[in-house]
């Protein structure tokens, strides 16, 4: 039984391989809109996008059970659920990547268009997905216009053309970036900046924005937030995917949850507390942990020493951490937190200083020297650092730990799957087994399985960089448990992230703010005095 506050229903009649599934209808969209407004009157204007019982299934496994999704003109509509409740086969079918096996999409009270379409569903919608789409080696301004540049005489593309419609473009929709550059000089901030406007200018009005603030920093989230606005005020809606709720309530105005494949509630974000939020999501209440546990004796060894390390852009950190300590390394973009990170591991080569984990010294800039000194690393971009997608599960969990799973330089796949077969169960891997492909899975899990292979080796001190960078909050709960378990074990854990929830689980965090740690804040902290600290200003306390 599902919680539908905004009233949706089926329309009746729309079962599956009636004309009225294929196509939809205009009379249904307009019909739900009214029932979505609270009464009988007629909406002012139909809904911007409307989903009716839409169900998908690839092979066994159902996508998407019945879901009704309803976004009214100029809002910003939030879609949320855990990894894997449908979020990403409800994006296909309202882009027309894919066809639904049962139900109806209308654009604005019209059916959408057939899938080959591609023209037809670019002006009526477009996704800025967490995995840019802009090419690298394009400038700006040929990224906006690919395969629509302007021509000249002979029919040969004015190229001076192009970039004054990129710049007109751009101007328009007060998006500020040069259309000269190259991409891959592009921030992310700005890569998405390039693709709403390319969505802009086929027509679309409605943009789906998947996990836009997963690689942004505050100030980084701020700036998109205010430009949401301002599109707003101009026309343009947004369906707002998220995994961290505290967005949901800054940006949108109602908020549509999915569980397990269904449509659960649909509700104004102003009527729905945190707590119901969660609930809805999961299915239960879910709390997050914090450090409640009694630190590390003071004659507790020290197992990761950090003297004067100085990363090649200037940023620098001391510290030593005691073995079953948590210490967080917060601050925003900019601080040095991820760059000084990279380098206690040895994914970049420090300009000075040293470290060392339980008195051995490591290499600088060295990887294999850091795991064979017990350091475990879960690495700030999953999918362009922790993970090989074309390997299962198992290949990825064990790839650092060859001694382990055979003998001779020969790898036995029975004791790759048995440690791999281990590491899904303590974790909650949702998988079909160790051999099922990691590109299969989902967000958190795979993120379980990157934390999976940073314990493979019993690490003595691990280093965890965003853990909870796009998981949903119950994948986020057991990545957030694991560090208790670690902790338990006597080893060290440095938690480096801007999330607070991360944070909370610390013993104590350090701040760093322009390469410089400027605050050390104990257990028990304030949220006000974490945030003002990353950002750095100093509150006086009363």
């Amino acid at each position: 039984m599902t919680d539908r506050d905004d009233g949706a229903r089926p329309p009746a009649g729309a079962g599956p391989g009636s004309a009225r599934d294929a196509t939809g209808s205009a009379r249904d969209a307009t019909g739900l809109a009214r029932d979505a407004a609270g009464g009988s009157a007629p909406a002012l204007d139909p809904p911007v996008v409307e989903a009716v019982g839409v169900s998908k299934r690839f092979g066994s496994t159902l996508a998407l059970d019945r879901v009704d999704l309803l976004v009214r003109p100029g809002e910003t509509h939030a879609l949320v659920g855990r990894n894997g409740a449908g979020k990403s086969t409800l994006v296909g079918i309202l882009t027309g990547l894919l066809a639904a096996d049962a139900g109806c999409v209308a654009f604005a009270g019209a059916p959408a268009p057939p899938l080959g379409d591609r023209d037809g569903w670019r002006r009526r919608v477009a996704c800025v997905y967490q995995r840019s789409t802009i090419i690298p080696s394009l400038t700006v301004a040929e990224n906006l216009f690919l395969n629509r540049q302007a021509r000249g005489a002979g029919r040969l593309i004015s190229w001076s053309r192009v970039r004054r419609e990129a710049e007109r473009l751009l101007r328009a929709w007060s998006l500020d970036v040069d259309v000269r550059q190259p991409a891959a000089a592009l921030t992310v901030e700005q890569r998405q900046i390039v693709e709403i406007a390319r969505a802009l200018s086929f027509g679309a009005r409605f943009i789906i924005l998947d996990e836009p603030t997963a690689q942004l920093d505050a100030a980084g989230i701020g700036r998109l937030f205010a430009r949401i606005r301002d599109l707003r005020a101009q026309g343009v809606t947004f369906l707002f995917i998220s995994h961290h709720l505290q967005e949901v309530y800054e940006i949108c105005d109602r908020v549509t949850v999915l569980r397990d494949a269904r449509h659960i509630r649909t509700a104004p974000v102003a009527q729905l507390d945190r707590p119901a939020l969660v609930a809805a999501m999961t299915g239960a209440d879910v709390t997050l942990p914090e450090a409640g546990h009694r630190p590390p004796p003071r004659d507790a060894p020290v197992l990761l020493s950090v003297r004067d390390l100085t990363t090649r852009s200037g940023a620098t950190l001391t510290v030593q951490a005691r073995g079953g300590e948590v210490v967080g390394l917060a601050g925003g973009g900019g601080s040095g937190k991820v760059e000084v990170a990279e380098a206690i591991v040895g994914l970049a080569r420090p300009a000075a200083g040293a470290v060392s984990v339980a008195g051995r010294a490591l290499r600088p800039g060295s990887v294999p020297d850091a795991l064979a000194a017990g350091i475990g690393l879960v690495p700030q971009d999953r999918h362009r650092e922790g993970l090989v997608p074309s390997l299962s599960i198992g290949e990825n969990v064990t790839m650092t730990v060859p001694d382990r799973v055979g003998r001779y330089g020969f790898i036995s796949p029975a004791r790759r799957d048995a440690l791999a077969r281990a590491a899904i169960a303590d974790l909650a891997v949702k998988a079909s087994g160790p051999r099922a492909p990691v590109a299969d899975l989902s967000g958190g899990n795979q993120q379980k399985v990157v934390m999976a292979r940073a314990l493979a080796n019993d690490p003595k001190a691990l280093v965890l960089i965003t853990p909870t960078a796009g998981v949903d909050v119950r994948s986020k709960q057991t990545l957030l448990g694991v560090v208790d378990e670690v902790r338990r074990r006597g080893s060290t854990v440095v938690v480096v992230s801007d999330e607070l929830d991360d944070l909370r689980i610390c013993d104590r965090v350090l701040v760093m703010f322009a390469g410089r740690v400027v605050a050390e804040l104990a257990r028990g902290w304030r949220d006000n005095d974490l945030v003002a600290a990353m950002e750095g200003v100093e509150l006086d306390h009363v």
